[in-house]
This record gives C-alpha cells, sequence and structure tokens, in this order.
C-alpha cells in the first residue's frame, strides 16, 4: 500500500511539475479547474437533454437519465461525506512544495468529491444519452485531470472518486428499476405540470 501511495504522489507531483513552463496552458487550467466552469456546462446540457427528443421515446430515456444523474450525484456526495468522516488524506500542497493554480481547500484530499460527483452525473447522462454522456465523461475527465494537475488532488484521490461516481450511479439505475412504477408516475406528474 505505502508503495502505491508513493507511486501515486510521484506522478502527481511530476504533473504538476509542469506549472509555469506552458503558460497558455495553465490558462486553460485555470479556467476548467474551478468550481463552477465545468459543473454549468453539465447542468446545461442536462436542461438541455431534460427539454429536448427526438420523439416521446427519446425524451423519456433522457429525462430518466438526468433523473439518474441528478440522484447519483447526491449519493455520490454523501458516500464522500461518510469516508472523509472516517478517513483523512493531507492535500499534496500541504505536504511538498508544488505550484498551485487554485485555492487550498481544506478537507480530505481523497477521495476527491468533484470527481465522484462528476462521473455521477456523467454516468446518469449516459445511461440516458450516449452522445451527451461521453461529452459530460470527456469534461469529468477533464475537469478532475486539471485539479491534479493545479497541485490539489493526487491521481488516486481523482480515480476513487470517479469509481464511487460511477457505482453509485449504477446502484441508483438498479434502485429506480426496482421502485418501478413510482418513477414513471413521478415523471408523468412533472408531465402534467409541464415540467418534463
Amino acid at each position: 500500500m505505502e508503495a502505491l501511495l508513493k507511486a501515486d504522489e510521484a506522478v502527481g507531483l511530476w504533473l504538476n511539475g509542469w506549472v509555469g513552463h506552458f503558460p497558455a496552458l495553465d490558462a486553460v487550467v485555470k479556467l476548467t479547474v474551478s468550481d463552477y466552469f465545468i459543473p454549468a456546462i453539465i447542468s446545461l446540457l442536462m436542461i438541455g437533454l431534460w427539454f429536448t427528443g427526438a420523439d416521446a421515446v427519446d425524451r423519456n430515456r433522457r429525462q430518466r437519465g438526468v433523473i439518474r444523474a441528478m440522484m447519483a450525484m447526491g449519493l455520490a456526495n454523501l458516500v464522500v461525506l461518510v469516508i472523509n468522516q472516517h478517513y483523512f488524506r493531507f492535500r499534496p500542497f500541504v505536504e511538498h512544495d508544488i505550484a498551485l493554480l487554485f485555492y487550498r481547500p481544506t478537507d480530505s484530499s481523497f477521495p476527491a468529491n468533484p470527481a465522484a460527483m462528476s462521473f455521477a452525473l456523467a454516468s446518469g447522462i449516459f445511461q440516458g444519452d450516449k452522445r451527451a454522456g461521453v461529452a459530460a465523461f470527456a469534461l469529468a475527465a477533464l475537469w478532475t485531470l486539471s485539479r491534479v494537475y493545479a497541485g490539489v488532488f493526487y491521481p488516486l484521490d481523482v480515480l476513487g472518486g470517479a469509481g464511487i461516481g460511477l457505482a453509485v450511479s449504477y446502484t441508483v439505475k438498479w434502485w429506480l428499476w426496482s421502485m418501478e412504477p413510482a418513477p414513471t408516475f413521478v415523471l408523468g406528474i412533472f408531465r402534467r405540470l409541464h415540467l418534463a
């Protein structure tokens, strides 16, 4: 386990070591590492999916994907919170002298909550619309890789968070399937109120 953590640190420090060598890349990372930029894009993508579809079947599939994504995001955040109550890992900038392109979060580095949240969203979106899901996965990967490059997380923090997001998303999919017809009934109410 210690060898794995050492390798994890080495990869994270190597990526962060590129900061300052390519100003254009640093400028892009300062944008993509933000708490708001990529989450806002994913949110707009979900709003678009909610209100569009080639036909009623396509729209229904997309809306169910958005519902799964939102539920998975909430549950993934809860899982990370519970893990953080029992395990704390210092951030890279606490233990090493690195170039930091972001503010200094004080919570545990592992698991990476942005990774858990964004991969849970991307997985739910993918379940409703494959093309939009691929775009969401690309955004999630960009956001979390930017956070490693910026010195906020180690690579294993991001992989752990992504794993939580994916696992929770498919758990939510199974749970909603097992709760039928309740999800269909609730979605029907939204449609009657012209909210879907």
